[in-house]
């Protein structure tokens, strides 16, 4: 059986007695909108955007902590070689791992120059499964600041405060981590909309980094959707971003998010590769 990874990450399986022939196909240069950027550049931003509370290196991968919270927190960061032949890494990342309680993820790139397609391939053969995909978007972030939008009732800080912790819906149960993660970053800014009690009627998170904006975090009662509030959030937040110098952005969208999506779409952000969480399927 021979697997095939797609540029979107999908795999799939052919029977050998059926292959004539086949070849490695390198990502075709990504063809879109806005800021040019390479993917090493792009995913030490987004990591450097989502800190965990404890990591360490394995080479040039880097395996990542935070009690839980989150795949990304909770997952090594393959970016290079990790010092040892493929198995005895994944080895190493499994023992890691469990010496903490945590499932052991991988989080893997496809759909751009210099991503991980054979990597992934050689988790499937493993014995690793995918368990989640999503997309990461770029975006000029002027035209963002330059929308149309009252910011007047957003409410920016470097705090982040328990009223917006009760919008936020990523985590249940109280968890330590959670406020280190949501406060790691070069420069942290939280936003929120007041709403009718206690919880904001709309929240959002951005990290600048250099050029980059990162948009995080994004998320509207479900009773106040359609009226504009993210936009009205994320618009706050890229002036902010533009005011300290930064031109890009980025975010990180589920694949079956339609509604995010098509928001994001309506901004300018356009799709520049593929993540995904692969995750040690124990016998």
């Amino acid at each position: 059986m021979v697997v095939i990874t797609r540029k979107s990450g999908e795999t799939v399986r052919i029977a050998e007695t059926s292959l004539v022939a086949g070849k490695v196909v390198p990502p075709a240069p990504a063809r879109r909108r806005g800021p040019s950027a390479t993917f090493p550049e792009l995913a030490r931003a987004t990591a450097r955007a989502w800190q965990p509370v404890e990591s360490e290196p394995l080479g040039e991968w880097t395996l990542r902590a935070a009690a839980g919270f989150t795949r990304r927190a909770n997952s090594a960061l393959p970016l290079g070689d990790p010092g040892l032949p493929v198995p005895d890494a994944l080895t190493r990342v499994r023992e890691w791992y469990a010496a903490r309680k945590l499932p052991a993820y991988i989080q893997t790139a496809t759909g751009a120059e210099g991503t991980q397609e054979l990597l992934g391939a050689a988790l499937d053969r493993h014995g690793w499964r995918r368990e989640v995909s999503a997309e990461v978007r770029i975006a000029a972030l002027a035209p963002i600041g330059d929308l149309d939008s009252d910011i007047s009732g957003v409410r920016l800080s470097r705090t982040l405060d328990d009223a917006w912790l009760r919008r936020y819906q990523r985590f249940g149960e109280p968890n330590p981590a959670v406020r280190p993660v949501l406060g790691s970053g070069p420069s942290v800014w939280f936003a929120s909309v007041a709403g009718t009690g206690e919880v904001p009627a709309a929240i959002g998170r951005c990290v600048v980094d250099g050029r980059w904006a990162g948009f995080m975090a994004v998320e509207v009662d479900p009773a106040l959707r359609r009226q504009g509030l993210a936009t009205t959030v994320m618009t706050a937040l890229a002036r902010q971003a533009l005011d300290e110098g930064a031109s890009a952005a980025w975010l990180q969208v589920e694949a079956d998010n339609d509604g995010a999506r098509a928001l994001y779409d309506g901004m300018g952000f356009a799709v520049h590769h593929h993540y995904h969480h692969y995750r040690w399927a124990e016998a």
